[in-house]
């Protein structure tokens, strides 16, 4: 929305580290100068760092709030929680670069699904509700029609054969989303053993009906990654 990147923009990842304030971030392997596709499917923090850092920040944190985090929905569900989104007045550049990928504010999986089926409407955002409609649902665009169609596209590539999220792909259909592995919040702090796996979509992507979220609490054994325990049930 920022007008800075494009699809086929090419950001240097190597030498798969970038260090932000006393602060290291790691990608798992050096992917080196790789476009957006690329940094979404093989969910480089790096990439997603040096993006975020180079935009601005109020517009960044006007986008998040367009898409409905930091904000109850309006589902009308006791006790909801409107999760957190700190002012952009607070953010650090280690708090931005951290941001892009999921830490440093607090989502709902309700306002993650509102996220990805604003996305999937093209930019069009459009009240929660539990309840049948009875007609069409008036909403508010947020996004560009375009900047969604090519979001879309780029998250599209996530459930490929080179993505994360492979393991999320329904046979006959375009699947598009996005993996999560985060270290589970406590304590006003992150544990370092407990996770959170997360696969957020939507499908069908060449059209998207239907936007799911799936949130594998503390998942158990030796695998804990989006890809490989949230991914296979979006799927199912």
């Amino acid at each position: 929305a920022s007008g800075r990147y494009r699809t086929d923009s090419i950001v240097d990842t190597s030498p798969g580290m970038v260090r932000v304030g006393v602060k290291t971030i790691q990608d798992k392997h050096n992917l080196g100068a790789v476009n957006l596709s690329a940094i979404l499917a093989r969910s480089s923090n790096v990439g997603m760092a040096k993006i975020a850092l180079g935009l601005e920040r109020e517009q960044l944190h006007g986008t998040l709030r367009e898409l409905g985090f930091g904000s109850v929905t309006a589902s009308g569900f006791p006790g909801e929680s409107a999760g957190l989104l700190p002012g952009a007045e607070q953010w650090r550049p280690i708090g931005v670069a951290t941001l892009s990928y999921g830490y440093g504010m607090s989502v709902t999986p309700l306002q993650l699904a509102q996220a990805y089926a604003t996305i999937g409407a093209l930019g069009v955002r459009r009240p929660v509700t539990f309840r049948k409609a009875a007609g069409p649902v008036e909403g508010e665009r947020v996004l560009d029609e375009r900047v969604a169609r090519d979001l879309i596209g780029l998250l599209e590539g996530v459930v490929t054969p080179d993505g994360t999220g492979l393991k999320a792909g329904v046979p006959g259909y375009r699947v598009a989303g996005k993996t999560g592995t985060a270290w589970k919040a406590v304590g006003g702090g992150y544990s370092t053993d407990k996770y959170l796996a997360v696969f957020a979509g939507l499908a069908p992507a060449s059209r998207p009906r239907l936007a799911t979220v799936v949130l594998i609490d503390e998942p158990g054994g030796a695998l804990y990654y989006g890809g490989d325990v949230a991914a296979p049930v979006f799927s199912s």
